[in-house]
């Protein structure tokens, strides 16, 4: 979530961010999807329970 908004990208995987230096640098974290949306090239998560639920209410677990 944070390296998204840092990145300019919205809950979606769609570029909001107005500088060029960030579009080009995208790839180091995301990889670009059809539709001109961004994907993680990784996802890291902590599988213990009370992780999981954070991750399931906040914005990126719908």
């Amino acid at each position: 979530q944070t390296i998204s908004g840092e990145h300019g990208l919205d809950t979606n995987g769609v570029y909001n961010g107005t500088s060029e230096l960030q579009l080009e640098r995208m790839n180091v974290y995301f990889n670009e999807a059809s539709g001109n949306k961004y994907v993680p090239r990784a996802v890291l998560v902590d599988l213990e329970p009370g992780t999981m639920d954070a991750v399931r209410a906040g914005p990126f677990g719908q």
